[in-house]
């Protein structure tokens, strides 16, 4: 029937893979008549046929099936089913506990197509157990006929070959940790991300007894950002060994969004009803339905760099020793670092800072984009004359993400004048300011060194002749 193939379609299988369940596209359907499984000595009851009894799955119109209600009739092509209203109980319609519904259900998720003959014995081994297995000695008496008589699990069990009851504990250890409904998480980086720069982004598929399940197809969707790596189609799976999957996101914007679907089992299995009362009841699929988990995280642009350099007009040469206040575009409030909070000093005002021997000085970590401004507040000793402190040399730039700003300010040297030896040597008053200092390389001009070499010749002599005329006067 229609609406019968469409379960059938949609059902998924899976395979085990080393450390957790991976899971595949259906393989192809049985052939007409053909069964999977392994026939056992027949267990006795009154009326039963000859021959052995078969554990294993049926070919329904093409499709394999599993059925329950141990005894009854197997499915034929003749049989018309049609989805059960009441949902899976036991052979004597007592109610299954929810956890058995959900392990049946996760089982036939997994198992529904297997081509193994041995798992498809032990799946049937263990639907028949968990509908209609029992130790109650009057439901396995000879003289009940099959509508009565109960599944008889220990001797089942050791009429399997080896390879299926290794299956029978494998499947049964397999759904006690895996079985649904899932639990989906997505979790974003903790401390934020860079736009434009990659950050890993995790997912976690756990059972209902909060264990990882590995192999699960996954798919993702990036909000305000893109994918990357080989999540970069947006189609990925679950590791094996119970890892979290990671997958690497790019953040275009501000706030970058990911989601995460899954198809989760579902808590009960597809049962259907054939309109034949002897019967048995089918199982095709346990059904699946999404889940969906998202997270979201805070994204700034990547942070910028100020290199300040000092030189001299003249010569292009460095200037050390210039003491600069680094503002916003305002040239009064600090400019902001890339957390958002004031590039200040120890005192609380605008960042400080005096150019090293190279004259230069570089402030990292800074918002992007922004204005920055640089202001010279005390000038280096041999430009004081150029220097105005009501209107100081100022020059402002933009920094952009992930960029350097190179700001830099020229002084004109102070114009050399007749040299005159002072009779008192003022003391320094310049203000104390928070200054913070750059770590640098000494750079010092040879034109510079013979100017200062003259000068102190010149003094020198002047120093003997004045000491001769003392001495003479004498």
């Amino acid at each position: 029937m229609p609406g019968l193939r469409n379960l059938l379609v949609g059902a998924m299988s899976v395979t085990l893979a080393a450390g957790g369940l991976a899971l595949v596209i259906p393989g192809s359907a049985l052939a007409a008549g053909e069964r999977s499984g392994e026939y056992t000595k027949p267990q006795e009851y009154q009326g039963r046929p000859k021959g052995d009894d078969w554990i294993g799955s049926y070919t329904w119109r093409g499709r394999q099936v599993w059925c329950v209600r141990f005894a009854l009739d197997e499915p034929g092509d003749a049989l018309e089913y049609t989805p059960s209203k009441d949902g899976l109980t036991t052979k004597w319609n007592t109610p299954l506990p929810a956890e058995t519904k959900a392990k049946i259900s996760y089982l036939l998720l997994r198992y529904q197509d297997t081509a193994s003959k041995s798992e498809a014995a032990a799946l049937a081994h263990l639907l028949h157990s968990w509908t209609s297995g029992t130790k109650d000695p009057k439901l396995l008496a000879k003289t009940n006929n099959f509508t009565r008589i109960g599944y008889d699990v220990d001797f089942h069990l050791n009429g399997l070959s080896a390879e299926a009851r290794q299956a029978v504990g494998r499947l049964q250890a397999d759904a006690d940790a895996h079985y649904g409904p899932w639990k989906l998480a997505v979790t974003a980086p903790k401390d934020g991300q860079l736009i434009g720069k990659p950050g890993n982004w995790t997912i976690a598929v756990t059972s209902a007894k909060g264990q990882p399940v590995s192999g699960v197809p996954v798919k993702l969707k990036a909000i305000d950002a893109e994918l990357a790596g080989e999540a970069s189609d947006g189609a990925v799976k679950t590791p094996a060994g119970g890892k979290p999957l990671v997958v690497a996101v790019i953040p275009k914007g501000p706030n970058p969004k990911l989601v995460a679907t899954v198809e989760s089992p579902n808590a009960d299995p597809v049962l259907l009803l054939p309109n034949k009362p002897t019967a048995q009841r089918a199982l095709t699929t346990g059904g699946q339905t999404p889940i969906s988990a998202e997270a979201t995280v805070p994204a700034v642009t990547q942070p910028g760099i100020v290199k300040i350099g000092k030189v001299d007009a003249a010569s292009g040469a460095a200037i050390p020793g210039v003491t600069l206040r680094i503002t916003g575009p305002d040239k009064e409030a600090p400019a902001l670092k890339q957390d958002g909070s004031p590039l200040t000093g120890v005192d609380g005002k605008p960042l400080v800072v005096k150019t090293g021997d190279d004259g230069q000085v570089s402030v990292a970590d800074l918002r992007t984009p922004q204005e920055i401004c640089l202001i010279e507040l005390i000038p280096a000793k041999g430009y004081e004359e150029g220097f105005d402190p009501k209107k100081p040399p100022t020059v402002c730039g933009t920094v952009a993400p992930g960029n350097t700003l190179a700001l830099s300010l020229t002084n004109k040297a102070n114009v050399p004048k007749k040299p005159v030896v002072p009779r008192v040597i003022p003391a320094g008053d310049e203000p104390e300011l928070p200054v913070a200092q750059a770590a640098t390389v000494t750079q010092v001009e040879p034109a510079g060194l013979v100017g200062f070499a003259i000068f102190t010749l010149v003094m020198a002599t002047l120093g003997v002749m004045a000491l001769r005329r003392r001495l003479h006067q004498r």
